[in-house]
């Protein structure tokens, strides 16, 4: 099939065009010669915007920088830890995207950039040539911001908040607590990955000891006020776990101070608070590469240009999902995706010697507080010409007496064409 026809076609089937609101010209699809993308970090960003990029221009080189064979998805993986999917649901093969768009993959750890020479330094000293980079490095932790939390200290406490090894060791933990343990979630201040994560987490987790350990309970200590979908998610909990499941704002018992993995306790400014289970999830930065190769500023995380997301320290760069700040987009896989497809055509059109497309984008998602209940989230985003920063243009949730198992048909739906738009299937 022509390669424009089936980038139209995909886009009409995903129900996802219009994401890109009307940056998509003929113009931009036409193919505009020659020219080499390198796309490093193969998360939903990095993977989305390299096959976009094939898909807008053909006549591209495009090539994705990412050590692993297979990725695992952070959405879902909430799901793998209450027992109702395997493992094995989350993990994607970049291979079916490699062949299927002509994208050359590279299996190395990129270690850092040289920007002036245009080059990406990877672990065996070989390099990479670019002429435009889009970087997707996701998120690292702040190991340093919790006393007693460490890298180490997460290899018997989990996070969890990347899928894959972490994911397991939390849902094997879950299944070996005795009936009347208690689950303890900590969570950080914001920004950080999927905000309504914890909360779907904790959910989750309250339906499966529910079912199985029914005189147990779950403890969020949050280091906020206040957290997305909140009065939707209260509602849940209150008609599902009753008192089961207990949130505990920074109001009530202020500033977490300390960890101590070996007892399974964490200490916040006014008590300490022992657990059977405890997933600490530490505060949260740009991926190390963003930070390493001077593209951060004194957040931890990576200005962009959001008509483009090209870095202000180096227009030949551009920064997306999870690592570069675009608010008010909160940080989360579907962000990502959206701000994918915007750069793709932004860095096209740079190739072209013309200006980057308005850009409008969106991020949609759903979080379960039951396997067949769940609640959702929207919001689109437009270009201010004012402060040239993002604007929220329409915005919206579930209301707390919405109608949450219909949300949860719709849920399996998105989470499916979802990861089929970017991974392929």
């Amino acid at each position: 099939m022509n390669p424009r026809r089936r980038f139209l076609r995909l886009l009409a089937a995903s129900g996802l065009g219009w994401s890109l609101g009307g940056c998509v010209s003929s113009r931009y699809l036409r193919g505009t010669g020659p020219g080499r993308v390198v796309v490093v970090g193969g998360g939903f960003g990095g993977v989305t915007a390299a096959r976009y990029l094939k898909l807008m221009n053909p006549a591209l080189s495009v090539t994705l920088v990412e050590p692993r064979d297979t990725y695992f998805s952070c959405p879902g993986s909430n799901e793998a830890i209450a027992g109702l999917s395997g493992l094995g649901t989350l993990e994607r093969s970049y291979a079916t995207v490699s062949r299927a768009f002509d994208i050359k993959k590279v299996n190395a750890q990129a270690t850092h950039l040289d920007r002036p020479r245009r080059r990406i330094v990877l672990s065996d000293g070989s390099e990479v040539p670019y002429d435009r980079l889009i970087l997707s490095p996701g998120i690292d932790f702040r190991w340093d911001a919790i006393e007693g939390y460490d890298e180490a200290a997460s290899r018997t406490v989990p996070h969890a908040w990347k899928a894959g090894p972490q994911t397991a060791m939390l849902a094997r933990q879950l299944r070996a607590m005795p009936d009347g343990g208690r689950v303890l979630i900590t969570v950080p201040a914001n920004p950080y990955r999927c905000p309504p994560g914890p909360y779907e987490r904790a959910s989750l987790i309250a339906c499966y000891l529910k079912k199985h350990k029914p005189r147990s309970k779950v403890l969020i200590l949050d280091a906020k006020t206040r957290f997305s979908k909140q009065p939707a998610f209260e509602q849940a909990w209150r008609e599902l776990y009753g008192d089961m499941l207990e949130w505990i704002s920074s109001e009530k018992q202020g500033r977490l101070e300390r960890v101590d993995a070996a007892a399974r306790s964490v200490e916040t400014e006014f008590d300490t608070f022992r657990a059977d289970v405890l997933n600490v999830i530490p505060p949260q930065k740009a991926g190390a590469l963003a930070e390493v190769s001077g593209l951060t500023d004194g957040s931890g995380w990576c200005p962009v240009d959001p008509m483009s997301f090209a870095s202000p320290f180096d227009s030949a760069i551009h920064v997306i999902g999870d690592a570069c700040q675009a608010a008010p987009m909160p940080k989360s896989a579907f962000s990502a995706n959206s701000q994918a497809k915007v750069c793709a055509a932004a860095v096209i059109a740079s190739l072209a010697g013309e200006p980057p497309p308005e850009p409008l984008l969106i991020n949609h998602c759903y979080s379960l507080v039951a396997p067949d209940e769940a609640i959702s989230i929207s919001g689109v985003y437009g270009y201010s010409w004012n402060d040239g920063q993002l604007a929220t243009r329409s915005a919206g949730e579930t209301p707390p007496d919405g109608d949450r198992k219909r949300e949860a048909a719709y849920a399996r739906i998105w989470q499916r064409n979802f990861r089929a738009d970017v991974f392929g299937y």
